[in-house]
């Protein structure tokens, strides 16, 4: 039996033909008791560019708990990411506590490879663990990560996914405000920069990150890494300083009238308590 295509032009704009089955779907599904996943938003902007004697990784700070601002000064880059056997750091986006305990287990497992081999690890060992521990949880460890560092074979630059995939390029960048990091990079990027070139590039690309995305804000912190030293500056640059109030919000006293005042007086024991330390030895 043959198979009848007809080829028609492609229509632009957007594409709404799904969003009735969409409807559908999720009214049977809440008639039997069951709710789709929601999606999970979560916010920053990592990024980093390999220039000609190392690395330059930047992110910012902004911590945010849906659309509230947790933290205005978090540690976004991880340095203790195989710091001490590979000069190389991580830098996370996504869910923060998952990207702590990712960097930390993954640096661990690096020291005991150093141990047990009596060599130091390369880049890509780092790479490899990453991937294959974010791939074996399927994108449950909401881990997405920049690792970036210098080994026997020179600068190496990877971006992690959290299901476990990986890039090599030579300029990277992740989180919610990648888009706008990204579009910095493609403009002015150029192979062998300086270390100053580089850093100043990777400013510019949070910078953009900052301004342009509502999840990503506060100081811009970058980590140098070279052959030889790994220089964590924080914070490198606040893109967003805090305006001064000119505002006042102080009324005088007797602007809000006062209906009635009552005044009730608790009866109220006192106790004494003591508090005994338990004998341990």
């Amino acid at each position: 039996m043959a198979t009848l295509t007809v080829s028609r032009a492609a229509f632009g704009g957007f594409s709404f033909e799904n969003c009735k089955r969409n409807a559908v779907l999720e009214n049977d599904a809440n008639k039997v008791g069951c709710s789709f996943p929601a999606a999970r938003k979560t916010g920053t902007t990592i990024c980093g560019v390999v220039f000609k004697d190392g690395v330059v990784l930047g992110a910012d700070t902004r911590a945010t708990e849906g659309m509230v601002v947790a933290d205005k000064n978090f540690f976004v880059t991880h340095t203790n990411c195989a710091a001490t056997v590979v000069l190389s750091s991580c830098c996370g986006a996504g869910t923060a506590a998952d990207t702590e305990m990712t960097t930390q287990l993954i640096s661990s497992n690096l020291e005991l490879h150093s141990l047990s081999t009596g060599r130091l690890p390369r880049v890509a060992t780092a790479n490899r663990m990453l991937k294959q521990m974010l791939f074996r949880y399927q994108g449950y460890i909401g881990a997405a990560l920049v690792l970036g560092g210098v080994d026997c074979n020179g600068p190496h630059l990877y971006s992690i996914y959290p299901h476990g995939s990986t890039d090599k390029l030579p300029y990277v960048t992740m989180g919610s405000g990648s888009l706008a990091a990204m579009a910095v990079f493609e403009d002015r990027y150029k192979p062998d920069m300086e270390e100053e070139e580089a850093m100043q590039l990777v400013r510019d690309a949070i910078a953009s990150g900052i301004f342009n995305d509502l999840g990503s804000g506060s100081n811009i912190d970058l980590c140098v890494i070279t052959k030889t030293k790994v220089n964590y500056i924080r914070p490198h640059d606040e893109a967003n300083s805090k305006g001064i109030r000119t505002g006042d919000y102080k009324y005088k006293r007797g602007t809000t009238g006062v209906l009635m005042k009552a005044v009730t007086p608790l009866d109220l024991e006192l106790l004494e308590e003591s508090v005994q330390t338990m004998d341990t030895s």
